[in-house]
């Protein structure tokens, strides 16, 4: 399904088309758009296109800590269930010495 969003931003006006829904574009425009407004708060900047490109790289900052906090855990969640297994595994093994 191919979706026409019209996206007005920083005195710009454009449309895109992509195979996405609806509902979710207009969610992505509303992220884009808090993150905008944030970067003008915080930096003072005004020129549209510094905010632009200055939003675009706090957005890849926040992307990376959340894919590294993300890893983090994934690695923390494997080692958890390394060390059950290993229990496990043990006290089977010493469930299976009493039976004989």
């Amino acid at each position: 399904m191919t979706n026409e969003l019209c996206l007005d931003i920083l005195g710009t006006s454009f449309t895109i088309t992509v195979d996405e829904d609806e509902d979710y574009l207009r969610k992505i425009f509303a992220q884009y758009s808090a993150a905008v407004e944030n970067t003008q708060a915080i930096s003072g900047i005004r020129e549209p296109l510094n905010v632009a490109v200055l939003t675009g790289f706090l957005l890849c900052d926040e992307i990376n800590k959340i894919k590294q906090q993300l890893e983090n855990e994934s690695v923390e969640v494997r080692e958890r269930t390394m060390t059950l297994i290993a229990k496990l595994d043990q006290a089977l093994g010493a469930a299976d010495e009493k039976s004989f």
